[in-house]
């Protein structure tokens, strides 16, 4: 009996990402995250901060080093830090009107990061606070080194510092 290899029309095809992903226990893994070409959401392909935002639960990560990649799923709740090759909070449509706000964030880890935040409101409600009441969980802090995606539920505190 022939087996059928056409595709499914379920099928979507992904991308990887490459990320460095710190978790609540203190590993770093170093690997890619799986997005789709596009996004049920805005214009454009899905981006990590699309995915890490989607849903509750676990999302598989491909981890690499050692002799082979291998996948594992993460729950989101522990992703503390994901930091990107990819500047991906600059395709954010309003991205270079949003008023941009420098930080310090202290994280439930003990880390310390200082970088820009955006915030996407009008003139009068743009202010760190309006940002800190955003409802997405997973959140871009740019630093001078790499894009990072913040997990909400691990910053014990953020202030704004001189830029």
């Amino acid at each position: 009996m022939a087996e059928d290899v056409t595709a499914s029309e379920f099928r979507v095809e992904k991308q990887r990402a490459n990320a460095i992903v710190t978790l609540s226990t203190g590993q770093v893994m170093r690997g890619c995250f799986f997005t789709a070409g596009g996004s049920a959401g805005r214009a454009g392909p899905e981006r990590v901060g699309d995915l890490l935002n989607a849903d509750a639960g676990f999302l598989p990560f491909e981890i690499h080093g050692g002799v082979h990649a291998r996948t594992v799923l993460f729950n989101r709740r522990h992703i503390v830090i994901v930091a990107l090759d990819d500047n991906e909070a600059a395709r954010d449509p309003g991205y270079e009107v949003a008023t941009r706000r420098v930080v310090s964030v202290l994280l439930s880890n003990g880390e310390r990061v200082t970088g820009a935040v955006r915030v996407y409101q009008p003139e009068g409600r743009d202010r760190l606070s309006d940002w800190a009441r955003q409802r997405e969980i997973f959140r871009y802090v740019e630093t001078a080194q790499a894009t990072l995606i913040i997990n909400t539920a691990h910053i014990i505190d953020v202030s704004e510092v001189d830029s």
